[in-house]
């Protein structure tokens, strides 16, 4: 019996040694990445043509500008912006008689002017083209969707007739997603 006790544990001592040489252990392996902080226009660019920019007929507002044609007149552009920090503004560049080169006569006009909103997520950035540069910046945040860009108080300077050429004009939207320059303000 004492010759089975001793193989018993004789047994169990190589069992237990085993078992200390057979632990598990356990190795990580980590994973990261990033996302850069940007704008994008999916749809950047649309056009009005509004054609006859000046009123018709033999009345004293003949020749003057028909501001029915441009007032309201919308264009939607698509675009997104995947960081919380992004704005958007707005420029609107005076429409601008290009055949014409000079001083426009006493009594005519070669320049329209009008206001330009770009709505986005729910916000709405403005500008009009009587001063040069983009209107006031306004945070548009984290969103993808429509961009909806109107025009809406068309004017000229005196009121005067129009010149006969073309007439051309920009409004540009500018989406920008938050910039870090690192250590300090913007």
């Amino acid at each position: 019996m004492r010759l089975v006790i001793s193989l018993f544990a004789s047994g169990l001592l190589i069992l237990s040694a085993d078992r200390a040489v057979a632990q598990s252990a356990t190795g990580i392996v980590e994973i990261d990445g990033s996302v850069a902080d940007r704008c994008l226009f999916t749809t950047p660019s649309e056009t009005i043509s509004v054609g006859e920019l000046a009123l018709g007929g033999t009345g004293t507002q003949a020749g003057r500008l028909d501001v029915a044609k441009l007032n309201g007149q919308t264009r939607t552009l698509a675009g997104w912006c995947n960081g919380t920090a992004a704005t958007i503004s707005v420029e609107a560049m005076p429409l601008i008689n290009r055949s014409f080169q000079g001083a426009p006569p006493t009594g005519f006009e070669t320049r329209i002017n009008y206001n330009a909103d770009a709505l986005a997520n729910r916000v709405t950035a403005s500008d009009t083209s009587t001063t040069a540069g983009a209107g006031t910046t306004i945070p548009v945040g984290l969103f993808t969707g429509d961009v909806v860009v109107t025009v809406s108080g068309s004017s000229t300077a005196t009121g005067g007739l129009l010149v006969a050429g073309v007439y051309t004009s920009k409004i540009i939207v500018t989406l920008t997603p938050n910039v870090s320059f690192g250590g300090g303000s913007k």
